[in-house]
């Protein structure tokens, strides 16, 4: 069985019988996260980029954990100066696991984190495709629509989707549906919305537009659903 809780915004917990896996884990500063830093496990956490709604506290939750941080080579390096272990990887790229298999694909959006007055650039962004216990998992990560979810949904077969629905800094709605169309996955959960109010969306109309492509999930923050 492998479970995912949303603990909001585009933060996720993946486990399995055996591991626990974290992507994007955003809690300080998150106004929608019901957990504590302190409480969270994981042998490992996937970072999408670099931005600090998704890159997070996942420096602070690998020192805490010894978890490995798995990212695009520049965001991995960037973890790795600041005193955790890291697996680099990039576009196109995968790589197996003790936890399950990995691979990175295209998103569409930036990457980079504000430290004082300065941006350090951390590479592209991407999306993830993570198969644990049998189960393929897509997190988009935050990313406009591209055709190339359309070349995802052709050579695998994705359990769940995780899509940003939020719109300004990614997909909106209508998009999200345009790229469930795309995917084809089983369930599609949305994610990346009502974190604050530029963010605000009703998932209901997501739910109602995707009703005959894929069965959808919503989740609040702290809410599991088991595959």
């Amino acid at each position: 069985m492998v479970k995912l809780t949303f603990i909001g915004h585009a933060s996720f917990l993946i486990e399995s019988d055996k591991h626990k896996i974290l992507i994007d884990p955003f809690i300080n500063g998150n106004p929608v996260a019901k957990v504590k830093i302190e409480d969270l496990k994981a042998d490992a956490i996937i970072l999408t980029h670099g931005h600090g709604d998704h890159l997070g506290d996942a420096i602070t939750i690998a020192k805490n954990n010894n978890s490995l941080i798995v990212a695009p080579f520049e965001l991995a390096t960037y973890c790795s100066q600041k005193g955790v272990n890291t697996h680099a990887m990039h576009i196109g790229g995968s790589h197996n696991f003790d936890f399950g298999w990995v691979k990175l694909v295209p998103a569409l959006h930036g990457s980079g984190f504000i430290e004082g007055n300065n941006i350090i650039y951390l590479g592209n962004p991407a999306g993830v495709l993570l198969k644990i216990d049998g189960k393929l998992i897509y997190h988009a990560g935050d990313t406009g629509l591209t055709k190339d979810m359309e070349l995802i949904g052709e050579l695998y077969k994705i359990d769940v989707a995780l899509l940003p629905i939020g719109d300004n800094f990614t997909m909106g709605i209508d998009d999200a549906v345009v790229a469930t169309k795309m995917i084809k996955p089983n369930i599609v959960i949305p994610m990346h919305y009502n974190t604050w109010p530029l963010i605000a969306q009703d998932p209901n109309k997501f739910t109602e537009k995707v009703s005959n492509i894929s069965k959808c999930i919503i989740l609040e923050p702290g809410q599991s659903y088991s595959l």
